[in-house]
C-alpha cells in the first residue's frame, strides 16, 4: 500500500507575500552531516550540519524567482522535485564574472531566502546546475546590464526548511545551524 497521507490542511491566511530577497551559495560537499529536528512533524526541517560551510549571499530582488516542480511518472514509478531558481543580477563587473563562471561549472547547495523569511535548500544531495543564462547589455540606457541564472536541481524530496525561531537574522539563524561566517562580498 502506498497511503502516506497523514493529515489534512485548512485554507491559511491570506497573510504571506511572494519573491526571494536573497540566495546563499554553500560549494557542494561542504555541508557534511546534516542533522534534522526532532519535533514532531518538523522531521524533514533541517536543524544543524557540521563542518561550518561558507554560505557565499547574493541580495536579490524583484526578477528572481524559486519554483519546485514534481516530476513523476506512473509509467516508470519515479517521483523527483524539480528545483529551479531563476536569478537576475543586476551591473556587469569583472568580480561578478569570475563567479559567474565558478557558478557555472560549479554544482552549489543553494538557500535560498524568500520574502517570509523562510530558508529553503535546494540542492542538497545533488547540488544544483547552471542550465543557462545571460550575460546581457541592453541596447538602452534603461536597459538591463547584468546577469541572468538559471539553476537546477533535482532531488528526491522537496527542498528542506532551515529551523528558524523567532525573527532572528538569516545569518543569524544559518550560524546557529553550524554555517560558517556569511560572506556576503563587503
Amino acid at each position: 500500500m502506498c497511503d502516506f497521507i497523514t493529515s489534512g490542511r485548512q485554507e491559511p491566511c491570506k497573510d504571506s507575500v511572494g519573491g526571494i530577497s536573497a540566495v546563499y551559495f554553500v560549494n557542494y560537499g561542504d555541508m557534511g552531516v546534516i542533522n534534522y529536528s526532532t519535533t514532531v512533524g518538523e522531521e524533514e526541517v533541517i536543524d544543524t550540519v557540521t563542518g561550518t560551510p561558507i554560505p557565499f549571499k547574493y541580495d536579490v530582488r524583484n526578477n528572481s524567482s524559486y519554483t519546485e516542480n514534481i516530476q513523476a511518472s506512473r509509467e516508470s514509478g519515479t517521483n523527483y522535485f524539480e528545483q529551479v531558481l531563476e536569478l537576475t543580477l543586476i551591473k556587469l563587473t569583472k568580480e561578478d564574472h569570475k563567479a559567474i563562471k565558478a557558478l557555472s561549472v560549479g554544482r552549489p547547495h543553494i538557500i535560498i531566502e524568500d520574502n517570509m523569511g523562510n530558508l529553503m535548500l535546494a540542492g542538497l544531495e545533488h547540488g544544483c546546475d547552471v542550465t543557462g543564462g545571460t550575460v546581457v547589455t541592453g541596447g538602452a540606457m534603461g536597459d538591463m546590464s547584468g546577469y541572468t541564472l538559471s539553476f537546477t536541481g533535482m532531488e528526491r524530496f522537496p527542498a528542506n526548511f532551515i529551523t528558524r525561531v523567532g525573527s532572528d537574522s538569516a545569518a543569524s539563524v544559518l550560524n546557529d545551524a553550524g554555517f560558517g561566517t556569511i560572506n556576503d562580498g563587503s
